[in-house]
């Protein structure tokens, strides 16, 4: 049975690390001594070193060891052996990339499908969807695919922000972004706003959090979901 935690971010406004979902990933991962890293995600300024031992620190304070999936000989073999997955946020066209490039994508979805618990955080949410094309990511390099994880049966906007109504920007919001996007393709879109997160056992998809999630489908008014509400016949 699925068993994941789709979060918009990683880290709220004035908190630290992963701190509003302690309580949630230590029942998450509770049958887990260890859980593989995947720090594809970040372009430069923090190494892959620094970003898991970052991670890390916050898994030890829950009783599980986290390990990079960098510091393994085979990723194909750290992906077959793991005991549950975090993947970190960063730039989402540089993680499809490296997934695709150490062939590791199918194996992971196919893992997570079967039952392996998984946690992904911005660009690490982005690729539970159908794909990646609705990410706020610049394009800095070119994935050989933009198919992803298919964990969910629609696409997510991590990050997801309202329009500003007091600000002079006249550039395109997210909802026009989004509203991009279905000129071309028909797959639903949830925009998450910051501090959501879903929650998926098995074929039932719960909105968790404090916060409305927005929902976008083609040639359709967007609408408003509350926390609590169930995704699972989203398609």
């Amino acid at each position: 049975m699925k068993s994941i935690i789709i979060a918009s971010t990683s880290t709220l406004h004035g908190g630290s690390y992963l701190d509003y979902l302690l309580p949630a990933l230590q029942l998450h991962f509770k049958n887990c001594t260890t859980i593989l890293f995947i720090p594809y995600a970040r372009p430069g300024g923090i190494s892959h070193d620094e970003y898991t031992k970052k991670a890390a620190e916050v898994f030890a304070s829950i009783n599980i060891k986290l390990q990079g999936i960098h510091e393994f000989e085979s990723p194909e073999k750290a992906i077959q052996n793991a005991e549950g997955f975090f993947t970190g946020g960063g730039n989402t066209f540089l993680l499809v990339s490296q997934l695709y490039k150490n062939n590791i994508m199918q194996l992971l979805a196919e893992k997570v499908k079967s039952g392996t618990p998984y946690l992904g955080t911005s660009a690490g949410s982005n690729i539970c969807g159908l794909s990646m094309q609705t990410t706020n990511d610049m394009p800095i390099i070119y994935p050989p695919s933009f198919q992803t994880l298919g964990l969910i049966p629609f696409n997510l906007n991590p990050h997801y922000l309202d329009p500003d109504t007091n600000s002079q920007h006249m550039g395109e919001t997210r909802e026009t972004r989004i509203k991009e996007f279905h000129a071309f393709n028909a797959i639903p879109v949830l925009g998450l706003r910051e501090g959501s997160w879903l929650e998926v056992k098995g074929d039932k998809i719960t909105l968790k959090g404090s916060l409305k999630a927005r929902l976008f489908k083609q040639n359709q008014t967007p609408e408003e979901l509350e926390p609590e509400s169930d995704l699972s016949s989203l398609k």
